[in-house]
């Protein structure tokens, strides 16, 4: 008992001294350097160091019997996180002291963040070609999926609570074609995979191009990172308790020409308009969204002369109460 009272004190000891520490961090292009000076009193257990999953690269006792651990390693490296928020890319991680063993949380975490521009013409490994549900047209690929609640790849989950957002994306491949631009220029939900007279239709996108549900609620388009695809971040309003499936008509169309019947417009609450996604300079081309939005004359049924047409379905997205408690009991396969 008493054996393992003193034990606790020097933990409790050296916990305090890690606590204390100087942590110095320098982000690189793509690694981070860290210096991590800790009392003398922590030396003995610079073994229990660590930046992810990684222990210190490198470690000495200074003239002073201070500790000095140096953690230099690439963001590939001890599990960094990798974030996306707007046009800044994040790589995050986490300076940790745990005298436990293996599986027992940290006594101490210190956070690491490093902050960068994201680089023109980057895009997430979630828009490459490959994802989600491809179909051809054309000799182009289309490309409908749900991403995960970081936007950082395929959702693994098809139980959406009610309310939360379903992050949508939609992109085409190009091949030898010109660069194009995809837009969703309607998409509803069903009940049904396939569309049948009776089956119950919630409107998602029409008139064109226009969200109508982010007059009702707070859906809106992502800016995109590509011209090639879009993500419709879609509040789920609707179809709790079902299975629901969203049926949109994908284009790929020549960025250089957008109108009234080409556009891909989300309506901006706190300034009470309607706005274009790709030039909101432009945005006077959604007007229209309040009343019809007129149709370009069509020289074939699916194809014009600058663009191409698919229809896309995606789901079973079942929408549950998040105040269900057998919601977390429910089978969550992928989509």
């Amino acid at each position: 008992m008493v054996t393992h009272l003193y034990l606790g004190v020097i933990s409790v000891a050296v916990f305090a001294t890690v606590a204390n520490a100087e942590i110095n961090v320098v982000c690189e292009k793509d690694s981070v350097k860290i210096t991590w000076r800790i009392p003398a009193e922590g030396v003995p257990h610079a073994a229990r160091l660590f930046l992810g999953n990684c222990m210190a690269s490198q470690f000495k006792v200074l003239p002073t019997g201070e500790g000095e651990a140096q953690f230099n390693y690439k963001f590939v490296d001890c599990k960094f996180t990798k974030l996306l928020k707007g046009k800044k890319q994040l790589f995050q991680n986490e300076l940790t002291y745990r005298p436990k063993a293996k599986g027992q949380p940290a006594a101490f975490v210190y956070p690491i963040e490093c902050v960068y521009k994201r680089p023109e013409g980057w895009v997430p490994p979630f828009l490459n070609p490959g994802s989600g549900l491809s179909e051809g047209r054309g000799g182009l690929v289309f490309h409908m999926a749900l991403l995960d609640e970081q936007l950082t790849g395929i959702a693994k989950t098809n139980i959406i609570p009610l309310g939360s957002f379903m992050p949508i994306w939609a992109a085409v491949e190009q091949k030898s074609h010109q660069p194009l631009l995809l837009l969703m220029e309607e998409c509803l939900a069903t009940t049904t995979p396939e569309l049948q007279p009776n089956s119950q239709v919630h409107p998602i996108i029409t008139n064109k191009g226009c969200l109508a549900e982010s007059m009702t609620g707070n859906s809106k388009f992502l800016p995109r990172y590509h011209s090639s695809s879009v993500v419709l971040y879609l509040q789920s309003k609707f179809g709790l308790g079902q299975e629901v499936y969203i049926h949109c008509k994908l284009v790929a169309w020549d960025p250089q020409v957008l109108d009234e019947s080409k556009k891909a417009c989300h309506y901006v609450k706190p300034d009470m308009r309607w706005e274009l996604l790709d030039d909101p300079a432009r945005s006077s081309i959604c007007s229209c969204c309040d009343s019809t939005c007129r149709s370009r004359s069509r020289r074939g049924v699916d194809t014009d002369s600058r663009g191409f047409s698919y229809n896309s379905v995606l789901g079973p997205l079942i929408i549950v109460d998040p105040s269900d408690s057998n919601a977390d009991s429910m089978s969550k396969s992928p989509l």
